[in-house]
């Protein structure tokens, strides 16, 4: 797991460094609105930049998806400074970028300490929490995009077409497809799949998975490689919720599993579709904050027009076995596989979450589920769109947020979010949220769509 020592190590491993190639370094970090930032630094500046930092102001914390910024009750304005601190660990040269390199970096404070709204950090604590419960977490990001024609406008032309995942779309993207693999290959990241989806112009990609804090990590430099890959076919990346009003989205759907030491949780056991009690319980805490984590994973206001039942968006608080229509799906893989297949898909989330937020917050609800020894509602099968009121009921579904500010008070109501992320992370992140939906209430999904189109 990459390392986040609470203050800026005087020194470090600096063989990544002497190995670097490349003449300029890409430090990045993501805001709660979840647009990535960055600064960026000579490589021969990279040496002091891992001692000293780069700096760079808190407002960021506070600033909404369309750069313009709130105040919390903690952060936000003009004052103060902050240092990022490249992760040298992760340090990668970037194929898709030539003459680049890139590194994530973690947030102190100017007297060398911990920024105490440090996203990053806050993943990794998380995984340090479940760590030290003996507790061992792999996850990784889908990642859908749509793939439109680069133009001089800002709208979205759809620069492939065919039927959802068809062989035709697939031909015309046969060379685009095998170049964005090749360098993120080369860039360290380990590739599992990749096809036309189902959504206009869409494609999706898989990744293997990693430990929590590389596995947000690889989010964002997957997401960079897609938006340059794309750029040098003459094409533009829309990564963002919705694509059209009406249509299908793309989503960024997070699968995970759990061992201990005595082997997976979500296998072997006698709970439902093999589950042990402790995976049980895992999941039963992250289905019960499921409308509090909407506000994390997907709480932009042009989040919730992607967020339509019977699109397969994991609009409904429930879970099942294989079962696409539920936000928390369970998957046991093919027969003689559990013990290294078996894990968990949770699929309200999309682009517009950060992804260190996502991980660390789902590790923070699943461990409040196994501190409480919870258990797992009766899972469903079917849509439950198509479920009368008796049928959702017996079956204890609810729909999930359906407004930003709905889920914004859902995030502000979850002890379990606010005890793990501190009061700073917690309102800041709740200040962005309230902010883009008070200041887009109004907005219809035209101007939504048009507003985020690029912008993630």
């Amino acid at each position: 797991m990459a390392t986040t020592p609470d203050r800026i190590p005087a020194e470090g491993d600096t063989a990544p460094i002497e190995r670097l190639d490349a003449a300029m370094v890409a430090l990045s970090f993501v805001d709660n609105a979840g647009i990535t930032r960055v600064k960026t630094v000579p490589s021969q500046r990279l040496d002091r930049a891992s001692r000293y930092g780069v700096g760079v102001s808190p407002c960021f914390e506070t600033f909404a998806f369309d750069d313009l910024m709130a105040i919390g009750r903690y952060l936000g304005g003009p004052d103060g400074d902050l240092r990022l601190v490249p992760d040298l660990s992760m340090l990668t040269e970037l194929a898709c970028q030539p003459g680049w390199a890139w590194a994530p970096t973690d947030k102190y404070t100017q007297d060398g300490t911990r920024f105490a709204a440090c996203q990053r950090h806050f993943a990794a604590r998380q995984t340090a929490a479940a760590q030290a419960a003996g507790l061992r977490l792999s996850m990784a990001f889908e990642t859908e995009w749509a793939v439109g024609r680069a133009d001089d406008t800002d709208d979205f032309t759809p620069a492939i077409h065919g039927p959802a995942y068809g062989l035709v779309r697939l031909g015309q993207v046969a060379d685009y497809a095998a170049d964005l693999v090749a360098a993120l290959e080369r860039q360290g990241v380990t590739v599992a799949q990749f096809h036309p989806e189902y959504a206009l112009a869409q494609l999706e990609l898989s990744v293997e998975p990693s430990e929590p804090v590389t596995a947000a990590d690889e989010a964002v430099l997957v997401r960079h490689t897609i938006r340059q890959v794309s750029a040098r076919h003459g094409r533009r990346a829309l990564l963002a919720p919705c694509i059209e009003p009406g249509g299908a989205g793309s989503g960024a759907h997070l699968h995970l599993s759990v061992t201990d030491e005595d082997g997976p949780l979500f296998a072997d056991g006698d709970g439902p579709h093999g589950m042990r009690r402790t995976g049980e319980a895992f999941l039963a805490g992250v289905l019960r904050e499921l409308p509090a984590l909407v506000a994390v994973g997907a709480g932009n206001p042009a989040s919730f027009l992607r967020s339509e039942p019977s699109r397969w968006a994991g609009v409904w608080q429930c879970w099942g076995h294989e079962t696409r229509e539920a936000a928390l799906r369970f998957v046991t893989g093919v027969r003689g596989t559990e013990a290294w297949a078996a894990n968990a898909e949770i699929k309200c989330f999309d682009a517009t979450g950060n992804p260190y937020l996502i991980v660390g917050s789902v590790i923070a609800a699943g461990l409040a589920g196994v501190a409480e020894q919870l258990r797992l509602p009766v899972e469903i099968t079917g849509d439950p769109a198509t479920f009368d009121a008796e049928a959702r009921m017996v079956s204890n579904v609810r729909r999930l947020p359906t407004t930003p500010s709905e889920a914004a008070d859902h995030l502000a109501a979850s002890t379990v979010l606010a005890d793990a992320m501190g009061v700073e992370l917690h309102d800041s992140l709740l200040t962005v949220r309230r902010a883009e939906a008070e200041r887009y209430a109004a907005a219809s999904a035209e101007e939504l769509v048009a507003l985020t189109r690029w912008r993630f």
